[in-house]
């Protein structure tokens, strides 16, 4: 759901990295509801303003498999490759005018006071040939 499209609109997606501490949170019946109900109130103000575009949560880091290839051999890895104390939970794709407002928008993400938020150009389709 979008709102009228801007000038020259931009996609950037947020990647939202969590502390394991956060992550927890999600899972603990006592603080699950404030967890949550901070991210549906993201979530809503995103549709609302007509800037999402799509997004997802993603399963804890221990359901993650790495794949490389080697000497043309595939090697897959249970787990992230990184062993890092921030771990990507989830991502929005959002299209606003500007790199400014999609840091508006990454700062508002419930995560960005206990982790952070990555964002990033989406790179243009290609063009048609």
């Amino acid at each position: 759901m979008r709102g009228p499209p801007t000038e020259n609109p931009m996609q950037f997606m947020l990647m939202n990295y969590e502390t394991a501490a956060e992550r927890d949170r999600r899972d603990d019946p006592a603080t699950a509801p404030a967890y949550w109900g901070a991210w549906t109130a993201y979530i809503g103000a995103l549709v609302g303003a007509g800037v999402f575009v799509s997004g997802n949560g993603l399963q804890p880091t221990h359901t993650a498999t790495t794949v490389r290839m080697t000497g043309g051999k595939r090697q897959v890895q249970d787990g992230p490759f990184a062993d890092t104390h921030e771990h990507l939970a989830g991502y929005s794709i959002v299209e606003v005018a500007s790199l400014d407002e999609a840091l508006e928008w990454a700062a508002r993400a419930p995560c960005a006071s206990a982790g952070s938020v990555e964002v990033r150009p989406v790179l243009p389709p290609p063009p048609a040939q």
